[in-house]
């Protein structure tokens, strides 16, 4: 009887031990200025990777892919995912035990990137996307994936153009709702204004998917025309690439545990 009693202290011990390891730790991030010194988790070359390493004594974890960064999250292996505002909703939404700051960390614009010497597609590429503005397709394309309606409907391509050559577009589809994988296939805002800009210009449009931190040089190399995947300009991406005119507008949003 006794021997028995013992065993079962041992291992209420032994439970007790691996439960407390396993405890997740109370969120600390709860403004902005939170933050500072803390670990923050985000998206390998993504804009977000570039201001979290302006936030004071900050650790930035850089991952592959944002879900790898929320994933870590979760795990309290980092404090915050700082992360494009429609992609942190996604992931909210899909997670209940995380939840967005009220304050967003900064604005920013999104523009498609090309080779510098490619002057010739930049300027037809603005052009495009100054024809989707005026006649209403490009908030259209937006209006199928960001709001309360919805439905995640694909822009179709016009079959009745008559095409000549293509265009490479090099992205990362790991960021809903500009680009992901849904069903086996690229989808999102990025890839239907694509489309809708090949309409324009009247020629087939060619997705690879990649890295992000793959993009610009897959770009610069010539492997791809132009790099597509929520891309906002900055002073060192415009040493390597052009950018058109912006196309979407967002913010940086900072995603912590919910408690």
């Amino acid at each position: 009887m006794k021997k028995t009693t013992l065993c079962a202290g041992i291992l209420t011990a032994v439970l007790c031990i691996a439960g407390c390891g396993n405890s997740v730790p109370t969120n600390t991030v709860n403004s902005l200025d939170d933050l500072k010194g803390k670990n923050i988790g985000t998206q390998l070359g993504t804009t977000g990777y570039i201001m979290a390493g302006d936030v004071e004594n900050a650790n930035v974890e850089g991952y592959n892919k944002g879900a790898d960064a929320i994933q870590a999250l979760k795990q309290a292996k980092v404090d915050a995912v700082m992360i494009d505002i429609e992609t942190a909703k996604e992931f909210v939404k899909k997670n209940p035990d995380l939840r967005i700051l009220d304050e967003p960390f900064a604005n920013e614009e999104y523009s498609i990137c090309y080779k510098k010497e490619d002057t010739e597609l930049g300027a037809k590429l603005d052009e495009a996307l100054t024809a989707l503005k005026e006649d209403g397709t490009l908030n259209n394309i937006v209006s199928h994936w960001i709001g309360e309606d919805a439905d995640h409907a694909s822009y179709v391509a016009d079959s009745s153009i008559s095409r000549s050559g293509k265009i490479i577009m090099a992205t990362n589809a790991e960021f809903p709702p500009y680009e992901s994988m849904e069903g086996g296939e690229i989808v999102g805002i990025d890839v239907d204004m694509m489309r809708a800009v090949c309409d324009k210009l009247g020629v087939e449009l060619e997705i690879e998917n990649m890295e992000f931190d793959s993009i610009i040089t897959a770009v610069t190399s010539g492997k791809a025309d132009v790099g597509v995947a929520g891309m906002s300009v900055t002073e060192d991406r415009l040493k390597n690439v052009s950018f058109t005119q912006g196309y979407a507008t967002s913010t940086q949003a900072v995603v912590v545990r919910a408690s």
